[in-house]
């Protein structure tokens, strides 16, 4: 029953956390068809536009659903929420979708800075994250903290070669399509490190 509970909180968990990318997604493909349906969101500009306004309002859902699942906000998803929803805001306001592109690059940027500048002063953050998901010994925590630091650079430097070379519905496929994969092999290539700095009791 346990193992069960925990498998329905992972997927309600994933999917809180996809969601809002399938919104993004979804309304900037079809941002033409639901201004023709609805006039009111041709008050917000093109297909990128619409989509950036369904992603702010499907990143809130999910943070509130995250609260009343969880009765706090995952550090991660917090923080990402508060860049979506500020390079959101200037997205629409000033009509530039250069915000809205640069909002990976500045997330991903402040995860790996935090990350490395956590580890330089002997401060390993990831543990404090997923901490409770896993157990590792100091030393697998610093390389993986490392790792995933270092990782977090590499995503901020590709979304920036990426949006200013392809067009807009192409760096869409690339944030919804490109960039979870990549995390995913990253995260999945992780196990060897996890297994072998495992506490020898946990081994």
């Amino acid at each position: 029953m346990a193992q069960r509970q925990q498998a329905s909180g992972s997927v309600v968990k994933l999917l809180l956390e996809l969601g809002p990318l399938a919104v993004f997604f979804f309304a900037n493909a079809k941002g033409a068809a639901l201004t023709a349906r609805f006039p009111a969101l041709a008050a917000l500009g093109g297909p990128i536009f619409v989509a950036t306004a369904a992603f702010m309002v499907a990143i809130a859902v999910a943070l509130a659903a995250s609260l009343m699942r969880d009765g706090r906000l995952p550090v991660m998803p917090l923080v990402s929420g508060v860049v979506v929803f500020v390079f959101g805001a200037l997205t629409l306001w000033l009509q530039d979708d250069t915000f809205i592109k640069m909002k990976p690059t500045i997330v991903n940027l402040l995860f790996g800075g935090a990350l490395l500048g956590g580890l330089a002063f002997g401060k390993p953050l990831l543990g404090h994250v997923f901490g409770e998901a896993f157990s590792l010994t100091p030393a697998g925590w610093r390389i993986l903290t490392k790792r995933w630091g270092l990782f977090f650079l590499f995503l901020a430097v590709l979304n920036e070669a990426v949006w200013r070379s392809v067009s807009t519905d192409m760096w869409v496929d690339f944030k919804v399509f490109g960039i979870m994969p990549v995390t995913l092999v990253f995260a999945i290539a992780q196990t060897p490190l996890l297994r072998r700095h495992a506490p020898e009791d946990e081994a």
